[in-house]
């Protein structure tokens, strides 16, 4: 998250709060050192937060009170008003994440969630040699068969396996893509379906797999390399979280490890992982760097 503005510990943010959810505002209001810390999500709603606060602040301590107390008596039920003012400001937050996941729907929608594969054939791994790496990336010699190598992780069989995907890509992927310009972030995503998706083709030695999993794996292990190494970039990942998912991969390798693609479950998982190193290190080492990603505000 990003830090958006810091006031008096006297200040009473409450019915700012209320104006500001009902705007659709998503934030944070953090006590650090005597002051209260508002967060966001990202760049774009530092700009709005700190527009409605500047306004707040005009208004004197009446007309504050009777906005508050209008907020806490007007229907709790999201009008249409609200509800687009919220989507408009998760999509532009999160552009890339919110596209891949209509890619993903739209794709689940075609092939009846995978019943009827007819439709999305040409989003399958393209049929490249097996025998090796180099031999692979030598077979790959149009445009055409370099995106089929990406459009596997939009393949998904089943209601769970979408929801689940889905579910974590929004998770990890409005953190990072808040913390990255939209086309480093994009560039992560591919990075880590080519390796998720080849490593799954050579593994098995055809094509019929698909999926976000080596993707949401490839972001856990970028994300949390990143939050452990350099805390203050506030990614909202920890050890534990860390752990259930490589303790799931190994679950998944053990218990069904005939029909879940766990090759690009770890592929993904260690493409994140090498990827999160590189950005640490070059961060911290050739930019002198405290945190990864935009500008922060203030100390943290």
């Amino acid at each position: 998250m990003i830090r958006a503005a810091s006031l008096d510990i006297d200040i009473n943010l409450k019915g700012f709060s209320e104006q500001l959810h009902r705007l659709g505002l998503a934030h944070r209001i953090i006590e650090e050192s005597g002051q209260q810390v508002i967060w966001v999500n990202s760049e774009s709603e530092v700009h709005l937060l700190r527009q409605a606060l500047g306004q707040w602040q005009q208004l004197d301590q009446v007309q504050q009170a009777n906005i508050a107390a209008q907020s806490s008596t007007t229907n709790t039920l999201p009008s249409r008003q609200d509800w687009l003012r919220k989507a408009s400001a998760a999509l532009l937050a999160s552009p890339v994440t919110w596209l891949l996941m209509l890619l993903s729907g739209g794709v689940a929608l075609a092939s009846g969630l995978g019943s009827n594969l007819g439709p999305v054939q040409d989003l399958f791994y393209p049929l490249l040699p097996t025998s090796g790496l180099v031999a692979l990336l030598s077979g790959i010699d149009s445009l055409p068969e370099l995106i089929r190598t990406f459009t596997p992780m939009f393949l998904h069989f089943g209601e769970l396996h979408l929801i689940f995907n889905m579910l974590w890509l929004w998770y990890f992927g409005k953190q990072l893509e808040s913390l990255h310009s939209k086309l480093l972030f994009l560039a992560l995503v591919l990075f880590t379906a080519f390796v998720s998706n080849t490593a799954q083709y050579l593994v098995q030695g055809y094509n019929n797999f698909g999926g976000m999993s080596g993707v949401v794996y490839g972001l856990v292990g970028y994300a949390w390399v990143i939050h452990y190494f350099m805390p203050r970039s506030r990614l909202m990942i920890n050890n534990s979280m860390f752990v259930f998912f490589v303790i799931a991969l190994v679950l998944m390798e053990i218990v069904a490890s005939s029909w879940i693609a766990t090759a690009a479950h770890a592929a993904g998982l260690v493409a994140g992982l090498l990827a999160g190193f590189a950005v640490v290190i070059y961060n911290r080492f050739v930019l002198g760097k405290e945190f990864v990603g935009k500008q922060r505000f203030g100390p943290f």
